[in-house]
């Protein structure tokens, strides 16, 4: 005879939230990818379908970069504005430090661009690098 749960109280009262922020989260995550896309000198979806592995290393990095700190504003917020803005700022974040990174050295995006996977190595964990350091800075 299989056990009898017994739910004790209103657990899913919380429910509403969680969806808000969920939703607002996933709606912050696709505004990251798409201005993420935009900024990169290649067609990154185009060169993963063509089985690019470096482009998939880079923006794997880049989304989990910026889903750290999105993480850490979300269990921090009380309120789903306040989530959103620490969301982008951590959008900013991010994009400004692809850019700093481009600037400094000039040969990552063409090497991500034509496979080079220790060129999206670096790249990826300069992303999640800065998203743990953006998502520590978070929780003050």
């Amino acid at each position: 005879m299989p056990p009898t749960i017994v739910l004790h109280g209103n657990y899913l009262a919380t429910l509403p939230a969680f969806a808000l922020f969920f939703a607002v989260g996933l709606v912050l995550t696709a505004v990251f990818v798409l201005v993420y896309l935009r900024v990169t000198p290649y067609a990154e979806i185009e060169a993963i379908r063509q089985g690019n592995t470096a482009a998939a290393v880079s923006l794997a990095g880049a989304v989990l970069g910026f889903l750290l700190p999105l993480g850490s504003a979300i269990v921090n917020s009380h309120h789903v504005e306040d989530m959103a803005a620490w969301g982008a700022v951590a959008l900013v974040v991010q994009i400004a430090l692809y850019l700093i990174a481009k600037r400094a050295w000039p040969w990552l995006a063409e090497g991500v661009a034509q496979g080079r996977v220790a060129a999206a190595t670096l790249l990826a964990t300069l992303s999640v690098g800065v998203g743990i350091l953006n998502a520590a800075c978070m929780a003050f």
